[in-house]
């Protein structure tokens, strides 16, 4: 049938719509164990954790497709330095010092980070109806964000922790753009494993250095094993896997564009577990999202060429 769009492309656009709720869980789960795990514990436990679990399915992928590992090694140090290491740690670590408002703020830029950083290192264009959806899908977010209030922009202080989510918004965006640069020709699961293997190592010395001389870890008890097994299952393994399929599949701006869902997600999410109440600017910013992943997706185009 002409115009039908693939299964394979719906089920990348599936899993892109559902990494955002997956990683706003994780924002609304760190913030609930911000005084009982320490940020540097949360991030190598939580992939340590993730590490266990893929290891039955994923370790006898990666001995079959182990030359490929080796040729690919560089690339696949750097995929998993930006992604696994670095991201989630520095945003766990920018908590500490900044607010949650600041930090959804600076996370919402990593579509127009991805859509610069493919420009520049891959060459792609952006075109209109991409950017207009790109402005629209930002105009929602900052709807969201600054709940359709101008001050509270305007009032908003710079800290440490901005910065270090800036840094955290351009290793997503530069791993990303690699991702479909280096086009590592390993199976999806066996791509997930080494990545997360790693990461965990890169974070390890990190890790260390925090529990002997800083924060000493933390208490294991049955507290704070649902939020590891969590943060470990879904914005981890789960998370990570649809991204990896979503930027090989539509590429780097598209799948970006799909991070303005994560303030709309964290927005229910927040209403559902923490007992704030939906309001007006939330489907406000909402539609505006909606709209603006259509035209980045190209799906409204594709339907008026049907009709």
């Amino acid at each position: 049938m002409p115009g039908k769009i693939p299964r394979s492309l719906w089920l990348a656009y599936l899993g892109l719509v559902l990494t955002p709720l997956f990683w706003a869980g994780n924002a609304v789960v760190a913030r609930s164990v911000v005084d009982t795990i320490p940020p540097l514990s949360l991030s190598f436990w939580r992939w340590v954790i993730a590490l266990a679990i893929l290891l039955p399915i994923g370790l006898p992928q990666v001995r079959r497709q182990w030359p490929l590992v080796v040729q690919h090694k560089w690339s696949m140090l750097a995929l998993a330095t930006f992604s696994v290491g670095a991201f989630n740690t520095l945003l766990y670590l920018s908590a500490v010092t900044t607010s949650a408002l600041n930090i959804t703020l600076i996370n919402s830029t990593i579509p127009i980070m991805v859509a610069l950083l493919a420009w520049l290192i891959l060459g792609d264009r952006v075109r209109p109806p991409q950017a207009l959806g790109i402005a629209l899908a930002l105009g929602g977010t900052l709807v969201i964000i600054g709940q359709g209030s101008l001050a509270t922009f305007l009032q908003m202080e710079v800290q440490p922790g901005d910065l270090i989510m800036v840094a955290a918004v351009t290793c997503w965006g530069l791993f990303s753009v690699l991702l479909r640069r280096q086009a590592v020709p390993l199976t999806p699961i066996a791509l997930l494993t080494v990545q997360v293997a790693l990461g965990a190592l890169v974070i390890l010395p990190f890790y260390l250095v925090d529990l002997l001389l800083v924060s000493g870890g933390f208490s294991l008890d049955t507290r704070v094993i649902p939020p590891l097994l969590y943060v470990a299952i879904f914005p981890g393994i789960l998370a990570y896997a649809f991204w990896n399929n979503g930027v090989l599949t539509v590429g780097p701006p598209k799948a970006a564009v799909f991070m303005y869902l994560t303030p709309v997600y964290g927005a229910l999410l927040a209403g559902a577990f923490l007992g704030e109440r939906l309001s007006l600017f939330h489907v406000g910013g909402g539609l505006l999202i909606l709209v603006g992943l259509l035209l980045t997706t190209g799906i409204l185009a594709r339907r008026r060429r049907e009709l």
